[in-house]
């Protein structure tokens, strides 16, 4: 994907849509702003459970999370923003950035503004979701198809912050 940086967040949680309105008043967001609920995340490259775990800054094809999209979100608004954005992806800043920005998603439904519906949730659990987002039951096995219970279960945790994957290169 190129042209327009995209920054996709979670529309459900009233402490990340405060967070975003409060981005877009102060820093001025130069990107187009989406709720994951409401985004084509597959055309965006990003998978639902990456979309839930954290904010994503996708830009020419990359796809950035966590504290990292918030550097991508403060390189592109410019000064005097910028500066603090490349700090952030600079060691030993990026790696308290990175913890601080775990800390708060894990507790974003405690802090102001946050809700029920802001707690994450937990890995592979659909019933976390709300009840229009959750997915519908997979079909009935066909006989061809190996059972579920021959096969070794698919890891349900989100992929960790900053890793790239052939497919968000």
């Amino acid at each position: 994907m190129t042209g327009e940086p995209v920054l996709v967040f979670d529309g459900d949680c009233g402490f990340c849509t405060t967070s975003v309105g409060l981005a877009e008043r102060l820093v001025g967001i130069r990107a187009r702003v989406v709720p994951w609920q409401r985004a084509d995340l597959a055309a965006l490259g990003v998978t639902r459970e990456r979309a839930e775990y954290e904010v994503l800054w996708i830009e020419g094809g990359r796809v950035r999370g966590g504290a990292q999209a918030v550097a991508g979100l403060l390189i592109a608004a410019g000064l005097p923003w910028s500066p603090l954005g490349f700090l952030l992806r600079l060691p030993p800043v990026r790696w308290a950035a990175h913890g601080l920005y775990r800390l708060v998603a894990a507790n974003r439904h405690r802090l102001p503004g946050g809700t029920p519906a802001c707690a994450l949730p937990a890995p592979g659990s659909a019933a976390a979701a709300p009840p229009s987002s959750r997915p519908s039951p997979p079909p009935p096995a066909s006989p061809s198809s190996p059972s579920p219970s021959s096969s070794p279960s698919p890891s349900s945790s989100p992929p960790p912050p900053d890793v790239r994957t052939a497919e968000n290169r």
